[in-house]
C-alpha cells in the first residue's frame, strides 16, 4: 500500500507522516520504506535517521559520469548507487528524493530512475511518502498510483484554500489510485470531535474528512528535543487520533 502525505509548509504533514511509519510499525507491517519527497527534508529527522545519499545527487553524478556509446548512463551504476542510498532504521528504512533538477537533459536518468525505484518499492509492502506541496516527485519519478492521498490542512481558512489547491493539482496529475481524504492538523483537543469552523470549507475544498489530530505537547517537547517521534509513548494523543483515522479507513 502507498500512502502520501501532502500539505502547504506548517501544516505538520512530515510529523503526521511519521505517525503512520509509527502506526505500520506497531501492526507488524514491517519493513515500511518512507520516502522523504520533500526538498525541505525534515522526515528523516523525525524518524531518527539521516540519509547519507538522496536520488536528487545520485542524478547528478550520473549526469556527470561518462556515456555509453548509446548515450545512456550505466544502468548497473544507477541501480547500486539507489540501494546504497537506502538507510535502514529499526522496522523501516529510508529513502531521500533531494533536491531537483539542475540544468541539462534528464530523461534517460529519469527513466532508469523510475525503473528502479518501482522495483525497490514492489519489495515493501508499505511505502510512505512525505510530499512537497507541488507533487513533483509523484509524478516525475515513481510508476506507482498511490492507495491513500492524505492532503493535510489546519482548520484556517488559508489552510482549507491550500488543501483545495493541492487536491485540484492531484487530480490533474492522476496520481491516487485509491483514496483522498483530509486530516485537520493541530485542532484543540477538546474540538476534535466537531471542530467549528471548518465545514464551509470543508464543502469548498471536496475533500472527505477523514478526521481531526489534536494539538499534542508531547509532540511538541520531543521536537524541542530534538528526539525521534518513533519514541512516542502508545497513549500518546495525536498518535492515538492517527491509529483511529487509519483503522477506520481499513475498515
Amino acid at each position: 500500500m502507498v500512502i502520501a502525505v501532502s500539505g502547504k509548509g506548517g501544516t505538520g504533514k512530515s510529523t503526521l507522516a511519521t505517525l503512520i511509519v509509527r502506526y505500520l510499525i506497531d501492526r507488524g507491517e514491517r519493513p515500511v520504506l518512507a520516502v522523504d519527497a520533500d526538498p525541505n527534508s525534515n522526515f528523516g529527522d523525525k524518524l531518527g535517521l539521516q540519509p547519507d545519499r538522496t536520488i536528487g545527487g545520485l542524478r547528478e553524478d550520473a549526469l556527470k559520469q561518462k556515456h555509453e556509446a548509446s548515450g545512456t548512463p550505466k544502468q548497473r551504476g544507477i541501480e547500486y548507487e539507489i540501494q546504497q542510498a537506502v538507510n535502514e532504521g529499526s522496522g523501516f528504512d529510508l529513502l531521500s528524493m533531494g533536491r531537483g533538477e539542475g540544468p541539462g537533459c534528464y530523461c534517460s536518468v529519469n527513466n532508469m530512475v523510475r525503473t528502479f525505484l518501482h522495483d525497490l518499492t514492489s519489495g515493501y509492502k508499505h511505502v510512505v511518502i512525505d510530499n512537497e506541496a507541488g507533487m513533483e516527485h509523484l509524478s516525475r519519478r515513481t510508476n506507482d498510483k498511490v492507495d491513500l492521498m492524505i492532503v493535510v490542512a489546519d482548520r484556517t481558512p488559508t489552510g482549507l484554500k491550500a488543501a483545495q489547491r493541492i487536491a485540484q493539482l492531484v487530480r490533474e496529475l492522476d496520481v491516487v489510485n485509491g483514496q483522498m481524504g483530509l486530516i485537520i492538523n493541530r485542532v484543540p483537543e477538546r474540538l476534535c470531535s466537531e471542530p467549528p469552523g471548518v465545514e464551509t470549507g470543508l464543502v469548498e475544498t471536496g475533500i472527505p474528512l477523514l478526521g481531526c489530530v489534536p494539538e499534542d505537547p508531547l509532540i511538541e517537547d520531543f521536537e524541542l528535543h530534538s528526539e525521534p517521534l518513533l519514541g512516542l509513548p502508545a497513549a500518546c494523543h495525536a498518535l492515538a487520533a492517527v491509529r483511529s483515522i487509519l483503522d477506520n479507513i481499513e475498515h
